[in-house]
């Protein structure tokens, strides 16, 4: 998506957002979008362990299930 993006194009950006919000709340701009971004990586990390967390437990239930067959058999 961003593969064309050099640093033109980002210093462009830049100067944009500079205009656009100010020097004196360049800041805010800043911390608010460290936030989000911190934000977004705990949900995807929380989100990733759940995943793995489902996937060992299936694993368990599928193993413990097998060995119940067996010693019925």
């Amino acid at each position: 998506m961003f593969k064309s993006l050099g640093v033109p194009e980002i210093i462009l950006i830049l100067v944009i957002i500079l205009i656009f919000f100010g020097v004196g709340k360049l800041p805010q701009v800043g911390e608010s979008v460290g936030k989000a971004i911190r934000s977004f990586k705990k949900a995807q990390s929380q989100e990733e362990e759940e995943e793995t967390t489902t996937t060992k437990s299936s694993a368990k239930k599928s193993t413990n299930s097998k060995k119940t067959a067996t010693k019925k058999a």
